[in-house]
C-alpha cells in the first residue's frame, strides 16, 4: 500500500551529497548487428548476426546534486558515439579493421566511452561488458588499461 507523503520536501541549501566516496553507475543497451570472423573454423566464419547486450559502468565522486554521472549522459554518449557504429550495422565495415570478436569489440567500446566521458570529478570507465549471447560475454576493465 502506498502512503501519501505528509509534505513535499524542498531544498534547504544544505549539501545534497550524502556519500563522500566514489560511486559506480551502469547503463545497459541492446543492439543488433551482423559480422563474420576471419581465421576461424567454426560457424562464426560465415556472415551471421547477434542481438548484443552491452553494459557500460563508470564511476566518479558525487556532484552537488548527489550524482556521480547522470544516466542520461551515458545514454547520450552511447547514442552519439557508439550506436552509429554498432546498431544494425555490418561490424566488419563499421568498426576499425579488426576481427570482430567480442574481445576486440569490448576494448574498442571501452576506448570510445573513455574518450567521450566528462573529465571532472575523476569520472572514469570501470568496465565494459559485451554479451554476444545471453550466456557468453567479453569484458574489459579499467585496471587492465595500460594507458592509465
Amino acid at each position: 500500500m502506498f502512503e501519501i507523503p505528509k509534505e513535499i520536501k524542498k531544498p534547504t541549501g544544505e549539501s545534497l551529497v550524502y556519500c563522500p566516496h566514489r560511486v559506480m553507475v551502469s547503463k545497459e543497451f541492446t543492439f543488433d548487428a551482423a559480422h563474420h570472423l576471419f581465421n576461424y573454423d567454426g560457424k562464426c566464419k560465415s556472415l551471421h548476426g547477434h542481438t548484443y547486450h552491452l553494459q557500460l559502468a563508470v564511476s566518479g565522486m558525487l556532484d552537488n546534486r548527489g550524482m556521480a554521472v547522470d544516466f542520461g549522459d551515458i545514454k547520450q554518449i552511447y547514442k552519439d558515439h557508439l550506436e552509429p557504429y554498432l546498431d544494425h550495422r555490418y561490424l566488419n565495415e563499421s568498426l576499425p579493421y579488426m576481427n570482430t570478436t567480442a574481445e576486440n569489440m569490448v576494448y574498442w567500446i571501452f576506448k570510445q566511452l573513455k574518450q567521450h566521458l566528462p573529465k571532472e570529478r575523476g569520472i572514469r570507465v570501470e568496465y565494459v561488458r559485451l554479451y554476444e549471447t545471453p550466456t557468453s560475454y567479453a569484458e574489459f576493465r579499467r585496471e587492465w588499461d595500460l594507458d592509465d
